[in-house]
């Protein structure tokens, strides 16, 4: 359990590589569940467009909020974003690096699945087969509209009795596949080229506030990183002290029980050295409270003069 509870750890940890992974992981498992998932058209009037369209952008949302759980920086975007002023003034250049950062990597998957959904074509086959102009296509003259709708409904059903004596169903087909991966295509090429516009002007900006804004939000996570894990180290010395309180108090009882117990003063100096600082509830409540409300000022000077 442990070694599980360190790999999430590690993977929940402000690395950018890491977290380049995580999102490439979630790309790759957007695309084997795509390739896995059983699509079946319902080829009804009245379902096919929601079908479509809903197997086409609600994964992508679930892939969308998958990324922000697993960025552990999201969580303290917000922390930082939402907390008091205090001693400590708020950058907002660094809050605004950080949801950039976050976007970014949360973006990745659900592009991906968007993509793979259009150069497929089978999601818009379904959502607009429905919608097509039946004038443009030999196979539907002399037809009533109601026999139209239908016919157009079971466009991407193959295997339906009205479509095999029906020449235009792959007319229809081809055509919003046609449009499809065009679709597709377009909106790749469109992410390259702004994707490669943003690296080669990238220089072109302010690179110190650049280096600022990344330095910080670095900091950021670290400090509550820090601060959690001496949160956790203080807990554990807390609980071993009242645990030890808990059974000097019991020393009475336990002496009529004839169990030997140490002479009065030679844990006592261990003990102390196991506490550090706080040994109130109270105490504990009003330094969480305080680190909460009035951050200390990044200035360590006083501190080192002292």
């Amino acid at each position: 359990m442990d070694r599980f509870r360190m790999i999430f750890q590690y993977f929940q940890s402000n690395s950018e590589s890491v977290m380049n992974g995580i999102c490439g992981l979630l790309a790759l498992a957007s695309v084997k569940m795509y390739t896995c998932f059983d699509f079946s058209c319902p080829c009804l009037p009245q379902y096919n467009m929601a079908y479509g369209l809903g197997i086409m952008f609600i994964p992508p949302v679930i892939l969308f909020l998958c990324g922000l759980i697993l960025n552990r920086q999201s969580l303290v975007m917000l922390d930082e974003w939402r907390r008091p002023r205090g001693h400590r003034k708020k950058d907002l250049a660094v809050i605004r690096y950080m949801c950039s950062s976050i976007m970014q990597r949360a973006m990745v998957a659900p592009v991906v699945w968007i993509i793979v959904t259009l150069l497929d074509g089978k999601c818009l086959i379904c959502a607009f087969s429905g919608s097509m102009d039946p004038e443009k296509f030999a196979g539907f003259a002399n037809v009533s509209p109601v026999r139209v709708e239908q016919l157009l409904a079971k466009v991407p059903c193959k295997d339906d009795e009205l479509m095999r004596n029906n020449t235009s169903h792959k007319a229809v087909s081809r055509y919003l596949r046609c449009w499809s991966q065009a679709l597709g295509w377009s909106i790749l090429l469109i992410l390259i080229v702004a994707a490669f516009l943003a690296r080669w002007l990238r220089p072109c900006f302010n690179q110190a506030a650049l280096l600022q804004a990344r330095h910080w939000s670095n900091y950021i996570d670290i400090e509550q990183k820090i601060f959690e894990e001496t949160c956790c180290e203080h807990s554990r010395l807390f609980a071993h002290k009242c645990i030890l309180h808990f059974f000097e108090s019991m020393r009475q009882e336990i002496k009529l029980h004839r169990v030997n117990l140490p002479r009065e003063g030679e844990g006592d100096e261990e003990e102390e050295n196991l506490l550090r600082g706080i040994t109130d509830q109270d105490q504990v409540n009003k330094l969480l409270k305080t680190w909460y409300y009035e951050k200390p000022p990044l200035d360590v000077s006083r501190a080192t003069q002292r």
